[in-house]
């Protein structure tokens, strides 16, 4: 479906993206991840025809970004970060106006639009001015664009900035859907998104791939120890030195529990070793109240945060301001 090989792009004689590979396969929602200025809205742009390679070949459905870009856009929906929405046009109006622009037959015109609007569910507000039109709204008039044509692919940047946890949750039911009878490439920074939408997830981190996989299998992969959280009732010191000193524990730290005569821990052990039955004996025979003990898995915030921080750690040949400028 979408095969990217050693795609470079350059500003100058800075590179935004360096040598990036990846597939992204028919029915696929894949996740593109990563920080600011890592390369990601580029690698978007030169996936929907709006910016040129400096080096390395993009195919789409079998077809040359570079010879065949305008018959990959008529494959493509397209939600930027900024949606590009006229505020004095009407829902009905609007979605009109980008038929007319991607070539939808007069004939078929109003049986699109109408598929769209019940799709993304704007029946309630096609009459009204897009500049009344709520956030949630206006994103669904986002997508309702992008879907005109009913491309095989999806391509969506922050298809969910700025919107209340109500809204996110019905964009993200909107985007699962699409995942029936369309690619959908997703860059956000909402990483309980991903993992609760998306199949995979590429990470990318100052222009360069640094992880690719399923978000639990990321998270398997990359956990560097099990962690536990553990609340008593008991003294502070004495609890926490006693849970330090039980086999197998490497770490103990608060875990900011605040509830009055109660104690809470975060616990890091060996990646695999199960201490609980320890920790909790040694609880007992103190004689002190355990209230809660349970083991806290990695999550793919955990895996983001530290790949991103390793590579952070090492020198980058690329000028910060140039990758703030073209990765924007």
């Amino acid at each position: 479906m979408i095969e990217v090989e050693n795609l470079t792009k350059y500003y100058g004689r800075m590179a935004a993206i360096r040598d990036v590979n990846f597939r992204v396969e028919s029915g696929e929602i894949v996740g593109f991840l990563g920080p600011n200025a890592a390369g990601k809205t580029t690698t978007m742009r030169i996936l929907t025809c709006f910016a040129p390679a400096s080096a390395g070949n993009v195919r789409i459905l079998g077809m040359d970004v570079r010879e065949d870009s305008l018959k990959i856009r008529r494959k493509l929906g397209y939600l930027p970060e900024h949606v590009p929405l006229y505020d004095w046009m009407r829902v009905q109006g609007y979605l009109e106006f980008v038929a007319r622009a991607k070539g939808i037959p007069s004939s078929e015109r109003q049986t699109e639009i109408r598929r769209v609007i019940e799709e993304v569910g704007l029946d309630q507000v096609t009459h009204k001015l897009i500049k009344w039109l709520s956030k949630g709204y206006r994103q669904r008039v986002g997508l309702a664009q992008a879907l005109i044509g009913d491309p095989p692919i999806l391509v969506l940047d922050e298809p969910t900035i700025g919107l209340d946890p109500k809204q996110i949750r019905e964009i993200r039911l909107l985007i699962k859907g699409f995942a029936h009878n369309r690619t959908v490439i997703l860059s956000t920074h909402i990483l309980p998104e991903v993992s609760q939408v998306c199949d995979r997830v590429i990470i990318i981190n100052k222009g360069s791939i640094v992880a690719e996989d399923s978000p639990a299998n990321l998270a398997r992969a990359h956990g560097k120890s099990t962690r536990c959280h553990l609340v008593a009732r008991a003294p502070e010191s004495q609890f926490r030195d006693t849970i330090a000193g039980v086999a197998g524990v490497e770490s103990v730290a608060a875990s900011g529990h605040s509830v009055p005569g109660e104690v809470g821990l975060t616990v890091e052990t060996g990646l695999g070793a199960d201490v609980r039955p320890a920790m909790a004996r040694a609880v007992l025979e103190h004689g002190w109240d355990l209230l809660e003990l349970r083991q806290q898995h990695v999550t793919l915030e955990d895996v983001f945060i530290d790949l991103v921080t390793e590579e952070s750690d090492e020198e980058s040949p690329i000028g910060d301001s140039v990758m703030k400028e073209a990765a924007s």
